[in-house]
């Protein structure tokens, strides 16, 4: 089987031109492109628990602590316990981290835009259909 045959190396691939892509994006306000999708995955009114984002974005936690220290001091994000129980952080958006998100909602949607201009939906729900198949297998197959 050549590389371009397989699963793995189409999915790598195109992530990588993704990741290309929004750093691009990204770079232009200063940050990465994991930062823009770390403020995404917090809510704005809310907050969110710090325990939460890592495993939405398939991070190690000891990674998103590195960067959320360093979002702290670039003054997008804040830490406060939470309110019912004060083992838990939540992470909140400063006015400053507010606006990035929304800086990152408008890239994460133009791409978006211009894919679903491009792809028919019928092909999209197949595409999620089989992410989600992989996914799956992946989860609960206990391959390796």
């Amino acid at each position: 089987m050549k590389k371009e045959q397989t699963v793995c190396f189409n999915i790598k691939v195109a992530w990588h031109a993704i990741s290309r892509m929004y750093n691009e994006q990204a770079s232009k306000y200063g940050y990465t492109a994991a930062v823009g999708f770390v403020l995404l995955n917090i809510d704005a009114q809310n907050g969110t628990p710090a325990t939460k984002i890592a495993p939405e974005l398939g991070m190690e936690s000891h990674s998103l602590s590195r960067m959320l220290k360093k979002m702290e001091q670039d003054k997008l994000i804040y830490r406060k316990p939470d309110k019912s129980d004060k083992r838990l952080v939540k992470i909140f958006l400063t006015e400053k981290g507010k606006e990035n998100k929304e800086i990152a909602k408008r890239v994460v949607k133009k791409f978006n835009t211009v894919v679903r201009e491009e792809v028919p939906e019928e092909k999209l729900q197949v595409f999620f259909e089989v992410i989600a198949k992989i996914n799956n297998i992946i989860a609960e197959k206990g391959i390796y």
